[in-house]
Order: C-alpha cells, then structure tokens, then sequence
C-alpha cells in the first residue's frame, strides 16, 4: 500500500489544512506508512454512528478541518491504547466512501425538512420566517464556536463524535420548541382576519372594449333611474352600452318574415348617434350569413329613405372593405363585399354605374377568382341590370366573351362563363331582384347613392366606439321629435296602449277581447289549430292514441267542426280506406253529441259537392259515413238528403250511394239491412231513397238497387210497384162516387130545363122534315 504524502507535499489549502498548524494541547504522532486493515466490527460500527448523526453534524463534518492523515492523535498528552487507526489512502475507495457519504447526508437532509414542513403547514408565513432566522443564527452561532473550539480536531475520536452529536440534537429541539412556544403565545394569531374590501360600484367597471362585466337588464334599468345628471358622462355609456346592445340584437335577429315587425322597433333607436354601431352590425352579420344578404339589403334601404347619411355610410364602408379584400386577394371576403354591393344595387341604394365599374375593375386583368367573383356579382344583379343599363350589361358580356375565347383561364371557370349565358338567355330566371316580401320601398322614395373606387373613402371608425357628447340631452330630444315625425302613428298607437294599461281591469278586458277578433279575422289561429289535428292524426299509432291526444287540444266554442272537418279530409286523401279514421270518428260521435251533429252537417255538406270529388276520395267518404251509420254512431235519418230519381241524381251521386249501401250490406248483412230500412218508425226517412209517388221513380230506384247487386232490399218495393194500378184504382173510386153524387144534385135542378130544351128540339125536327 503507498504511503500517504506528507503535509509539507499537499497544496497550501487553508480551508483544507486548518487543523495542520499546532494548537494548544494537540500533539501529534506520525504513523507508520503501512498498517492492517480495518477490521470488520470497528467499520460497521463507524457507519452506524455515521448514520445516526444528525444532518447538521454530516454537513459540519464536511465543513470541519480534516484530522491528520499522518499523526496519530494523541489526548491530555497520552497514546491511546486502541490498535492504530488504518493509514487513509488517497485513491478510488477513498473517493467513492466520500461520494457515498454525502449522499447519505443529503438524504437525511431533505427527509428532515419534510419533517420540518409537516410540521409548520398550519402556521402562518411570518412565524415560519421567524422561526427559520432564530434557527440559523443559532446554527451559526454554534459552528463558529465549533470551529475554534478543541473538540473540533478530535472529530475522529467516538466521545468527541458523540458529544457534537448530542449538543446538535439539543439545539434543534430547544430551536424548535422555542419557535412552537412563540407560535402559541403570538398574539397575531388571535387577531381575527380583516374583512375585504367592497367591490367597486358598477358604474366604474363599466368602461371598456367589451363594455366591462355583465349587468342584468333590470340592474341597467335601475342605474339608468337613479342617474340624476343625463350629462354625465357615466349615463352617456350606459345609454350607449343599451343602444349598441339593442342594435345588435335587432340586426341578428332580422329576416324575411320579421323585417316589417323589426323596422318600427329599429327606428325607433336612436341610429343618429348610433349609425356606426349599425354598419358595422350590418355588415359583420352580412359576412357570417351571405345567404341573408337580401335581407340585410332591404333592411339599408328602408334606413336609407330616412337616413341617407347613414346609406352612404355603409356603402362606403362595404367599397373599403372590397378594396382591401381585392389587394390581399381575400376571395371569402370579396365575395361577401360583392353580393352585398349587387343587393344594395337591387334595391336603388347603389347606383348602376358602380356596379359596372366593379365589373370593369374585376375583369381588367382576369383571373380565376376575379372573374369567378364577377359571374358571381352579375347573377345576383344582372335583372336589375337588365332593366337600368341593358347596354352596360351587353359590354360586360362581350367582355366575358372575349374572356372566354382567350381560353387562358381554368375549364372549371369557363363553364361558369357558359352557364352565366344561358342565365341571360332564359332572362334571369331563378335569379329575381327583389322577392316580393323585401319589397318595401316605393323606387321613387329611395336615395341613390354614386361614388367611384378611385377617390379616398373615410370610413369614419371612430363613430364605432362611445364618445362623451357635451349637447348629449339636446341630441336625444332632437332624435325623439324626429322618431315621432317619422313613425308617426305608430308612435300614437304606442302611447294608446300605454294609456289603456293604466285604466281598469275591465277597459283591458274589452280591448283584448277586441284585438282577439281582429286577430281572428287573419285565421292564423284557424290554420294553426288545423296544422296541429293534421300532425297529431298523422302521429299516432292507433285511434285510441289520436283520439286521446286530440281531446287535450283546447277547443273554443264552435272550433269543433274543424276537427271533423279535418278528420274527414284526412280520411279523403288517402289512396285506400282506413277503418283507422272510421274508428276514431265513432269515438267522438259516441263522447260528444257535438261531433254527432257535425259530421251530419258533413255528411249533408259532401253529398251537396260530390260531384267536385274524384273517384277515389267519393270512394273514401263514402266508406266513412258507411262505418258511421253501420254503428249506429250517426242517425239513419241522415239518409233522407237523398233523393233517388233520374233527376236528382248525377254520376258521382249514384256512386256515392252504390259504394255506401254496399258497405252497409257488408257491415250487417242484407237480412239485417233490409229489416233496418223496413221499420215503420223511419220510413218517412227512406222514402227519398225508395220513393213511391210516381212509378217511373219507383222502377228508377228498382233497376238502381238490383244493378248493384241489392235487389233484396226493394222486395217491398216491388210489391208496391205490383199492386199499384189497384191501389190507384181504389184511389179513384172513391173520387168517382163523389162526383156521381154531386151530378144527380144538379141533374135534379136542372130537370125542367132539360125537358124544356128537348121539346124545343123535337119541334125543330118536325119543322124540317115538312120543310123536307
């Protein structure tokens, strides 16, 4: 083994060889340069002291001076009787043992200050920063008296080892008892927390780009009241955070149906202070749903009649963003500029002049998407365009033509140029200006704007955003005697229902009661109770189910005829019968004597029109009122609206009759039927049916019943046609016997009158045949 080097040789380290100069009563001895190794016990009993110091001694031992290699360390001036200690060698083990010790002492650290953490989580952060203070200047205070200290070079010896061990361990727990007792007694702790600060009021929070947070709408209403100045300039924003709102709001909701509901609620806003809030609206709307763009459209052009600043507004602004859209050849956005631009032209807001300078612009230097963008523009305007300009318009298509012959552009555009011909040739068919509910404007009360692309467009943004307007309540009652000029009526009638609110229970009755007849007058209460019994009969699975779904329908009084009318129309346009409808109109005869009387109303009201019925709904309303009368759930006596004879009767009627008793056989049976139309009590009913007063219509009937395969039912009748002469006989003699008796009253008056007028004529006689 090599001998460790000597003092002198090793590098003058002072913080490395401290303990190499003498102190007071420290002699050392020079070892021998071999020894025995180290024997087992002695080095595990090493570790194990190692392993139980505390992680402060670990980290002074590694702080600490270093004993001599060399010496052997002597106490009170004595060898020590132990076997020397091995001699330390500079060399790998040396090393890898140190490595190994410093690792071990790391850990032991970072388990002691989780202990430690554990320990102080509930406390408060100031009594942790204290308690660590007290315990490094504790810590400090006793390595510098460590440091300088005699036991410090007598680290290698186990009492000295011991000894710094146990005062370390009695430093922490007298550093950590110290800070636990603080804790406890610190009157900090017992103070109660502070409570927080109060929110801001809302109208500082207010200001900002999105308006600040959000405020209910009763909370605005509310800060709106309380404000006493309506100059100031916090009631300025909240007025304009509400119109921007309301704006918004009018504009996302507004389409075909709507638009003349919205328009009185739109200018009734105040757009002059709000008319960039309404361009802008407009237009990001237009740029979300281009399908909608028409709308939009007519809803300018309205705005624009009263407005005509704010018309030319929003054109400008639509130019600067086609004219940015075309320089960074945005196609998306230059497209919705372009229809946008076409409906406005549409509807005489843009002149046509600018629209066939777009053209112009777009087709000067072709490309894909320039000319797909203006085929595109010209469908949409190209009818208006037609009427305006026919000339302008055959230009542009001599220029798509040219265009085309060129062939320089991609086949897929080509086409489009081809279709956009066939468009013009059919006149723009498919392709209108304006759909007839748009159409709002008169052309002569519309203002037409005119401006080229080439001259500098202000799109002013600044009206975008709030601004504090010093004549601010002047301005607002300025716009509300122009709201009143131009709603006019509306305006009236507004405040006429604002006054019929504040009278009596009793005014407000009458005036709904009124405003339901008028809306009564419409039927769209009529056609909504109609679209509703058609799906709940189309929806159900079985009678039962329909009819317990139509009876939770809230019927007003003389509204139930629509449900038989509906049932029997329902029944009518299905290709075969359904007893399903059969059913369900059974029920409700047999719950209702309403529904009874109404489907005789039916019945009277379809023989009436039948001859209006193809064959086969004839066919299927005859089959119904067939399961209604075979169930008893309508009356026969519904039948004596018939009149059997060659004159009362068409084609369609006598198929009508045919399909109905011939279901009514089926139903019963011809036993059953014959006997129902033979009783006594009802053949005041039947006597339309089979009629006797004439033996033309009775042999008519006849031949009727027994062509349709149900001569059994006129056996009676039959026998009435056989017995006729006699029956008319007997009618007779009697009027015959009356008329004798009558004679030989007046013959016997008139008896000397006759003799007389004999007697006259016999001389006459005589006289001729003398004469003869």
């Amino acid at each position: 083994m090599a001998a460790s080097p000597s003092p002198a040789a090793s590098p003058p380290c002072r913080s490395r060889h401290r303990d190499a100069s003498p102190r007071c009563g420290d002699h050392r001895k020079p070892r021998s340069s071999t020894s025995p190794s180290p024997s087992p016990d002695r080095e595990a009993g090493r570790h194990r002291r190692r392993s139980r110091a505390s992680p402060l001694d670990s980290d002074r031992r590694h702080r600490d001076p270093k004993p001599s290699d060399d010496n052997e360390i002597l106490k009170f001036g004595k060898f020590d009787d132990r076997p020397p200690r091995p001699v330390r060698v500079s060399n790998g083990e040396e090393e890898n043992d140190r490595r190994t010790r410093r690792s071990r002492a790391s850990d032991d650290e970072k388990e002691d200050d989780r202990r430690r953490r554990r320990t102080r989580a509930s406390d408060d952060e100031r009594d942790d920063r204290r308690s660590k203070c007290d315990r490094g200047r504790h810590h400090r205070d006793n390595r510098s008296r460590r440091c300088w200290s005699p036991s410090s070079d007598s680290g290698s010896s186990p009492n000295g080892r011991h000894s710094r061990h146990r005062r370390d361990e009695s430093s922490r727990r007298w550093a950590e008892d110290r800070g636990r007792e603080e804790r406890r007694t610190s009157p900090e702790r017992k103070e109660p927390t502070p409570p927080l600060p109060p929110p801001p009021p809302l109208p500082e929070m207010i200001p900002g780009r999105t308006g600040g947070v959000y405020i209910p709408p009763f909370r605005m209403a509310q800060m709106l009241r309380d404000v006493e100045d309506k100059a100031s300039p916090e009631y300025q924003r909240l007025t304009w955070d509400a119109l921007k709102k309301s704006i918004n709001g009018l504009v996302n909701k507004v389409n075909g149906t709507n638009i003349k509901n919205l328009v009185p609620e739109l200018l009734a806003e105040n757009l002059v202070r709000g008319r960039g809030v309404f361009c802008q609206s407009c237009i990001k709307s237009q740029m979300a749903s281009p399908g909608f763009t028409d709308v939009f459209a007519a809803l300018v052009a309205v705005v624009n009649t009263k407005f005509p600043e704010i018309g030319r507004l929003l054109l400008v602004r639509v130019m600067v963003q086609l004219k940015r859209a075309y320089k960074r050849n945005d196609k998306p956005q230059l497209l919705a500029a372009t229809k946008f631009i076409a409906h406005l032209v549409n509807q005489v807001v843009v002149h046509e002049v600018v629209a066939l300078e777009l053209l112009a612009v777009l087709l000067e230097n072709p490309t894909d998407d320039s000319v797909e963008v203006a085929v595109g523009f010209v469908k949409e305007c190209g009818a208006i365009l037609q009427d305006l300009t026919p000339q302008g318009l055959h230009a542009m298509f001599e220029r798509f033509r040219g265009i085309l012959h060129e062939g320089e552009i991609d086949k897929r555009v080509q086409f489009l140029i081809e279709g956009l011909f066939a468009i013009r040739k059919a006149k723009f068919q498919g392709f209108p200006a304006i759909r007839p509910e748009l159409d709002l404007v008169e052309q002569e009360d519309q203002c037409t704007h005119d401006m080229s692309f080439e001259t500098e467009l202000d799109p002013e943004t600044n009206l975008n955003v709030f601004r504090v307007n010093p004549n601010f309540v002047e301005d607002e009652k300025a716009y509300e005697s122009l709201k009143k000029s131009i709603l006019g009526d509306e305006m009236e009638e507004d405040e006429e229902g604002s006054d019929d609110a504040s009278d009596d229970e009793d005014e407000e009755e009458s005036d709904d009661e009124e405003q339901m007849e008028i809306r009564d007058k419409t039927e769209t209460n009529l056609i909504n109770l109609r679209r509703t019994i058609y799906l709940t009969i189309m929806s159900s699975v079985d009678f039962e189910e329909a009819g317990h779904k139509l009876l939770k329908i809230k019927l007003e009084p003389g509204q139930e005829m629509e449900l038989n009318i509906m049932l029997l129309e329902c029944c009518s346009q299905e290709r075969t019968y359904l007893r399903y409808y059969g059913l369900l109109g059974q029920r409700f005869c047999m719950i209702n004597k309403v529904f009874q009387e109404n489907f005789e109303k039916c019945f009277v009201q379809q023989y009436s029109m039948i001859h209006r019925l193809e064959t086969n709904k004839l066919r299927n309303v005859a089959k119904f009122f067939a399961h209604l009368l075979g169930t008893d759930a309508l009356p026969w006596h519904v039948l004596a609206y018939i009149r059997l004879t060659e004159e009362d009767t068409t084609s369609s009627s006598r198929i009508f009759i045919k399909i109905l008793f011939q279901e009514l056989s089926e139903h019963l049976g011809i036993r059953l039927l014959n006997e129902r139309l033979n009783d006594p009590n009802m053949q005041d009913s039947f006597e339309s049916v089979f009629p006797r007063d004439h033996p033309k219509n009775t042999r008519f009937s006849i031949n009727f019943f027994t062509s349709i395969g149900l001569g059994g039912i006129t056996e009676s009748l039959r026998e009435y046609l056989k017995n006729m002469p006699r029956f008319i006989m007997q009618q007779q003699k009697p009027a015959a016997s009356e008329s004798e008796s009558g004679g030989e009253s007046s013959d016997s008056g008139s008896s000397s009158e006759s003799e007389s007028s004999s007697d006259e004529s016999g001389k006459k006689r005589s006289k001729r045949r003398k004469r003869s």
